[in-house]
């Protein structure tokens, strides 16, 4: 009985039916195709590719269904899924050329900057508020008045404030990481 159901389900090709279609209807999809892709090599293969999948059907679609319409759903799909796969692509490329143009950063270096940094805000997070302010301030230009004025303290203790958070932070990291710390980018 399975055997029956086989045979019966995957009808026998006609190819003069075969051929017949693709002759009506070959230039017709490969000129919406060529018009959404643009080149022609592409919209020839995608062409191919859309009556092998017609020949590969279960079904006779010349018979039972309107085989243009099939056909044009079938190519649009197929052009639309290598215009995707295209903008992928050259969105992948262009991530590539951008890392390699000169004075780009070396991927490796950049995954141990971050390492680096997220080090750094844990180390920062453990000091105590007014310390890990002043450094952050500090290393990212503030002058010693400005400092005072920030954190609300007299200008001349700012000098002995800052080398005590600076030490705190040292401390903080050697002792969570076990390396030298203190790196002049907080």
């Amino acid at each position: 009985m399975l055997d029956t159901w086989w045979h019966v389900s995957r009808k026998p090709w006609d190819d003069a039916d075969f051929t017949s279609a693709f002759l009506a209807h070959y230039e017709g999809i490969y000129r919406l195709l060529f018009r959404l892709v643009g080149s022609p090599e592409e919209a020839a293969d995608l062409a191919q590719e859309t009556f092998i999948r017609l020949y590969r059907q279960r079904f006779s679609p010349w018979r039972e269904h309107n085989v243009r319409a099939w056909l044009y759903r079938v190519a649009t799909h197929l052009a639309y899924n290598s215009l995707r796969g295209r903008q992928r692509r050259e969105r992948r490329q262009q991530a590539v050329a951008r890392l390699a143009e000169p004075g780009a950063p070396d991927p490796a270096e950049a995954a141990v900057r971050r390492e680096e940094q997220e080090r750094v805000r844990k180390v920062l997070a453990d000091l105590p508020a007014r310390q890990s302010q002043m450094l952050l301030m500090y290393y990212a230009g503030l002058s010693y008045q400005e400092l005072a004025q920030a954190i609300g303290v007299a200008p001349t203790s700012v000098g002995t404030l800052l080398a005590r958070a600076k030490t705190a932070f040292e401390s903080g990291y050697r002792a969570r990481y076990g390396a030298q710390g203190g790196s002049d980018e907080v």
